[in-house]
């Protein structure tokens, strides 16, 4: 059965919520990550997030299909790649570079969506890409666009492409699985992957955490467990290509945020989230014709 949300406001609405949802995490992350080792701390963030559905969800489980559970494992390892790849690069390159570096899997979503389902983007999609995107580089402050290829640097490419991956991977599964077990196993499996590559990183001594620590993994917990449903939800109605654009607002939403804590916004920086919300917008916008085979 088709979803007959397809043309309801309320899938894009969900997505725009927990975008500024996202965003407001991204103190939190910085916060925990001086208490706690990357993987350690991603492994933690997902279990936490499996914990909180699964109390709303066990009894959902026993119906899980081989379907559900590749899907699940499959979205997981993409999402522990992006999560880790992304927080270990931060240990040695700018958030300005991370933030940027990242920000490239707006582009990357229908480039590899073209690539894998011949299905080119519409007019307007591409025009909403190339603000969002435009926007992200004035809003990260990276405008020199300085790659030297570091090990910091690759790993975040890395986490880019693993990021695209995992949005094109949702949009595919979601009308094809049940939504509420795979989110449970995605998130099971996101913090295996995590702890299973903790000694593998060398991530061997790590210290106690402290109850400062678990207070911020269970607030995180209950934003990342809802980010991850809503996504594999409303993916089901909304386009990977158009979910991408509006998941570009979430460095515009962690500024926001970042003002309210005492941060200050550059003219740079505002612009580019003008620009990343005119991205937004235009992207929904359709002309009269359209093919087929265009998203």
């Amino acid at each position: 059965m088709m979803p007959t949300l397809q043309s309801h406001p309320w899938p894009t609405l969900a997505l725009v919520l927990i975008t500024v949802l996202w965003g407001c995490t991204f103190i939190i992350v910085q916060a925990a990550l001086s208490l706690s080792s990357p993987m350690f701390f991603v492994g933690c963030r997902f279990a936490m997030a499996a914990f909180i559905l699964l109390l709303f969800s066990f009894k959902t489980l026993k119906d899980t299909t081989w379907q559900d559970t590749s899907a699940g494992l499959i979205i997981g390892l993409a999402i522990a790649i992006g999560y880790g790849t992304q927080t270990m690069g931060l240990q040695s390159i700018l958030s300005s570079e991370s933030a940027f570096l990242t920000a490239l899997y707006v582009p990357l979503v229908p480039i590899i969506q073209w690539i894998l389902f011949k299905k080119m983007p519409r007019l307007m999609t591409w025009l909403g890409i190339l603000f969002a995107f435009s926007g992200l580089i004035l809003l990260t402050g990276n405008h020199s666009l300085d790659l030297s290829f570091s090990h910091g640097q690759l790993l975040t490419l890395m986490s880019a492409f693993a990021v695209a991956i995992e949005i094109i991977l949702i949009g595919w599964f979601s009308k094809r699985v049940n939504i509420q077990r795979v989110t449970i196993i995605q998130l099971i499996s996101a913090s295996l992957f995590a702890f299973l590559s903790t000694p593998i990183l060398g991530e061997t001594n790590i210290s106690t955490p402290t109850w400062q620590f678990w207070a911020i993994i269970v607030g995180i917990g209950v934003a990342t467990a809802l980010i991850q449903f809503v996504m594999n939800w409303a993916q089901q109605y909304v386009d990977a290509t158009r979910a991408t654009i509006i998941y570009s607002g979430e460095p515009v939403w962690a500024g926001v945020i970042g003002r309210i804590a005492g941060e200050r916004l550059s003219t740079f920086a505002i612009l580019g989230a003008i620009l990343v919300l005119i991205g937004v917008l235009i992207s929904d916008l359709k002309l009269k014709k359209s093919n087929k085979n265009e998203i």
